[in-house]
Parts: C-alpha cells; sequence; structure tokens
C-alpha cells in the first residue's frame, strides 16, 4: 500500500468523525511546530511553545492554508530553506503520523 493510499484510507475513517478530526488535525500541527521550530533552531521550552503557535495559527480559518503561511512565513523570516512542496508534504506525513499515534492509543486503552 502506498503512503497516499493510506493516508486515503485514514482520512475516510476520521472524516466520519470530527471530533477525532479535530485531534487528528491538532496532533499533526503540534508535531509539525515541533519540525519547524528544530529547523527553526529552537528547543526545549520555545520548541514547545512555537508548536503552540502553529496549533493558534490552525484557528484563523477552515483548512490548512493559514498554518501553512505562518510557516512559509516563520522559514521565509528566518531563511529556512524548505520549498512549498517540502512544507505541504511535510503536513501530509504528520497528519498521517498523527492518526496513527491517535489509533494506536485507542487500541492500548482498548486492550488490544
Amino acid at each position: 500500500m502506498t503512503f497516499d493510499q493510506r493516508k486515503k484510507e485514514h482520512e475516510t475513517r476520521f472524516a466520519l468523525d470530527e471530533k477525532l478530526r479535530f485531534k487528528a488535525e491538532a496532533r499533526r500541527n503540534k508535531l509539525l511546530g515541533l519540525w519547524a521550530a528544530e529547523l527553526l533552531g529552537k528547543t526545549g521550552d520555545d520548541a514547545d511553545e512555537y508548536a503552540r503557535e502553529v496549533i493558534r495559527a490552525d484557528m484563523e480559518e477552515a483548512g490548512d492554508e493559514d498554518v501553512f503561511r505562518k510557516l512559509r512565513g516563520d522559514f521565509d523570516a528566518a531563511n529556512v530553506d524548505k520549498s512549498d512542496h517540502q512544507i505541504r508534504r511535510t503536513m501530509d506525513e504528520k497528519l498521517t503520523e498523527a492518526i496513527e499515534q491517535i489509533e494506536a492509543e485507542a487500541q492500548a486503552e482498548a486492550g488490544g
């Protein structure tokens, strides 16, 4: 199964449950924020605070463009060399990672 197929499968399952979707997107944004913080040279509490900024940025409008704009702007300001494609690909990868983490936690809680 390819990455895109796995991603679509996960997205389809989560589309039915908005609460889980919100949780997955918030987790994705935290993971994305920590990834970006590392590229921006932030560590420890500064990295955690930056991840929270990314989560808050997602509240500006529906969809992912608000998060993308935050990362693009911060990377540009700090001269971090990441293309739009690289940022968007990482956003997709971090969503898949977040969904997998949430699913693993749910299975662990269910005892299986």
